[in-house]
């Protein structure tokens, strides 16, 4: 499809800090009717409340049908409906896919503050699951899911959405053994040539290394880094990388990823926060940590692993070359989503319970910067340290 060209000079400012003083870019999109009321919806439990809403099981009363009913949150807006919560529920529009959660409509309450986003109910979410499962997702369940994820993925990429928040506990399964993408709080639409975009972007387990190190043009590559993250936390039915801040989370990826260099990522250097890092040089090929860490991966598997977690963004696999990979042709086949076994939902019974995974950032927040994360021993403090994650030592200094 044609490349959408932006205008430098008409938005020069268009980081997500100013948001609110822009445009929305001009992509087409279904118009929104004119909204109903919410009073139509009768709430019957709350599921999970994130950064960007809470979600409720909701029935409608003109059908009987059990919906999902997501109540944005507004609060620090005050000049009328935020451009923030419109961008979420133009992506979502936009981004209509078999494996993309359903918006049905957009509701009102009794003020302009009250808005909500009613949706199809899906039963489970692939974090909850998979924590409560005794063994993990089998390789060709796994190779299903990847499959559903990152054909949803691809539509987005394909119309310029990136959705910067993807995630085990964003990706909703249905008992016929299919996914949904969901909660497009961080979404927003991309352009040719790359803007300044928000840095804190991405919960930080599935946030990328340009994003870490300050990156502020960037784009559909942060999306495919978290689907990486996603595919080794399916096979390892854990996190894949559970950094405890900023510099921990850097220091889990080069150990596993390899260390950065001026051949394996030219323009690594100029992002602003790798000027200080002092990263020791590693002999050991990225791909046999890879393939320690997944020991019962094909080498295809391994190469396909590989290209989704290059710490170069520039050199990260796209949706589109995800799904031509050979790994998901050779045995075991991926199995028929038909096939997949059935798991009683709980979110019909309660509220999900916490997890002990990080939130989502704050939209609009600032990225902390590697100098200020002064939890690490005096960082920066006119003298050397070392941060030090799974036989990794990231070194700072002046």
């Amino acid at each position: 499809s044609k490349r959408r060209r932006l205008d430098r000079s008409d938005e020069s400012n268009a980081g997500d800090e100013d948001e609110a003083k822009l445009k929305l870019l001009r992509f087409n999109a279904p118009a929104i009717t004119p909204c109903e009321h919410v009073d139509w919806y009768e709430k019957l439990n709350h599921i999970e409340e994130g950064s960007y809403g809470v979600v409720f099981r909701a029935r409608d009363s003109r059908t009987g049908e059990i919906v999902a009913l997501k109540r944005l949150k507004l609060e620090r807006e005050t000049d009328g409906f935020p451009i923030t919560s419109l961008r979420e529920i133009q992506t979502l529009m936009a981004a209509r896919h078999e494996n993309v959660v359903n918006l049905r409509e957009v509701v009102v309450g009794g003020t302009l503050k009250d808005v909500f986003i009613v949706m199809d109910f899906i039963e489970h979410d692939l974090k909850t699951l998979s924590e409560e499962m005794q063994e993990p997702f089998l390789q060709s369940e796994v190779k299903t899911l990847m499959l559903q994820l990152v054909s949803a993925t691809a539509l987005m990429h394909s119309r310029w959405i990136v959705h910067r928040d993807l995630k085990t506990s964003n990706l909703l399964m249905n008992n016929r053994g299919q996914i949904k993408v969901a909660d497009f709080g961080l979404a927003r639409y991309i352009g040719d040539p790359m803007l300044p975009l928000t840095q804190l972007v991405v919960t930080l387990w599935y946030r990328s290394p340009e994003l870490l190190l300050g990156a502020k043009e960037y784009g559909t590559a942060v999306d495919m880094w978290s689907i990486g993250c996603i595919f080794g936390e399916l096979l390892l039915k854990e996190p894949l990388l559970r950094g405890k801040n900023e510099v921990d989370q850097l220091a889990k990826i080069f150990d596993l990823c390899g260390t950065p260099t001026d051949t394996s990522w030219p323009t690594f250097r100029k992002l602003p926060n790798a000027k200080p890092l002092k990263i020791p040089k590693s002999n050991t090929p990225p791909q046999s940590k890879i393939r320690t860490k997944f020991p019962l991966l094909t080498s295809l598997g391994i190469d396909l692993m590989s290209r989704l977690l290059a710490p170069d963004p520039a050199q990260r696999i796209s949706a589109e070359e995800v799904l031509k990979h050979p790994y998901f042709k050779e045995d075991p086949r991926p199995k028929s989503a038909e096939m997949f076994p059935t798991f009683p939902s709980k979110a019909g019974q309660e509220k999900r319970r916490r997890r002990d995974s990080p939130s989502a950032p704050v939209r609009g927040g600032e990225a902390p910067s590697l100098v200020d994360l002064g939890d690490l021993g005096g960082l920066f403090g006119g003298r050397e340290e070392e941060v030090v994650g799974a036989g990794f030592s990231l070194r700072m200094g002046r």
